[in-house]
């Protein structure tokens, strides 16, 4: 029989390592101070575009002219497989705005970059899931108990939440870094494994071949996974640019919750993706509420700096008042 890795290697290698660490290293001086007008053309960042649906409310607001209409032309999007990487990319663009995952945003901020968070991007870490052979007698998050157990890397997302749910159960995992979800999954198939994670649009393209043994909104309370950040500098001298982008991609979220067939239409088109592929995917999050329109949920950013003080990457609280600006929602 072919294995799990030739038959799915062309769609796997377009995931990526997903969720990968969120450690900012390296990260580079910051640009000189940019002022620019909201007719400007340039790119904003987006982490895992093309791979994950965090980019959906940005394929649409660019496909729909939002943008043009809130009166600043994007004509694109700059992206990284995440973690410091999509930080760096933030600072150096001409316009230094983007989504990126929070943990990045705030070991950036640990290191004296002047960042500010100014709106919520994926409010939730939900959609992940650790799935198993379908004829597995692993049945529950419990029957984990004393096996073997991937998740994608050290340090990583969902190296917090496998910590996290074995906590809770008060049970013990034999935790393997399988380097990221298609390999994962190629060690459950394998027999490696008994269980690794996968969220979407990955698990609606594999979801006839897996059963999920735990989804993490079952387990957990609720994380904020991304958000809207940009340097101070820029905040302060371009306000008007900052409400218009995160006014065309809140107009973005809306249309992907109340049109998810022509949203399909449109990530299809922007991510080379399978447009039915595309529509599972987006459903699924649909019904998590997966993206935030732009408010902040203090509490959710507050449990995610929870989990990732369970494994090492933050230490001690986070003064949001320091690091937040609200003011330019609208």
């Amino acid at each position: 029989m072919t294995s799990w890795k030739n038959k799915t290697a062309s769609f796997v290698a377009r995931m990526g390592r997903s969720l990968a660490a969120a450690a900012v290293l390296g990260m580079g001086a910051v640009m000189a101070p940019t002022t620019m007008s909201t007719a400007q053309a340039a790119e904003v960042t987006v982490t895992h575009w093309g791979v994950l649906m965090y980019g959906a409310p940005y394929a649409v607001a660019i496909e729909k002219g939002f943008y043009k209409e809130a009166g600043v032309d994007v004509t694109g999007v700059l992206t990284s497989k995440g973690g410091g990487t999509t930080m760096r990319n933030v600072m150096a663009a001409s316009m230094p705005y983007g989504e990126v995952s929070l943990a990045a945003v705030v070991a950036a901020i640990n290191q004296g970059i002047d960042l500010k968070i100014v709106h919520t991007g994926v409010q939730t870490v939900g959609e992940i899931l650790w799935v198993t052979l379908p004829d597995s007698p692993i049945k529950t998050a419990a029957d984990l108990n004393g096996q073997k157990v991937a998740f994608t890397s050290p340090k990583s997302v969902t190296d917090m939440l496998l910590t996290m749910v074995t906590d809770k159960h008060g049970i013990k995992v034999d935790a393997v870094a399988a380097g990221g979800i298609g390999a994962g999954l190629t060690m459950v198939e394998q027999g490696a494994v008994v269980a690794a994670p996968v969220m979407d649009p990955v698990w609606a393209r594999f979801s006839d071949r897996f059963r999920p043994v735990f989804m993490v909104q079952d387990e957990l309370p609720q994380m904020t996974q991304t958000v809207g950040v940009t340097t101070a500098e820029f905040a302060r001298s371009n306000p008007d640019t900052l409400k218009a982008l995160i006014a065309a991609r809140k107009r973005g979220v809306a249309f992907v919750y109340e049109n998810p067939e022509e949203t399909a239409d449109i990530v299809a088109k922007h991510y080379e993706m399978d447009r039915d592929l595309a529509l599972r995917a987006i459903n699924n999050l649909i019904a998590l509420n997966y993206w935030g329109s732009g408010e902040l949920d203090y509490e959710a950013m507050d449990n995610m700096i929870g989990g990732l003080r369970i494994i090492g990457e933050v230490e001690g609280a986070i003064d949001w008042s320091k690091v937040v600006d609200t003011s330019f929602l609208e």
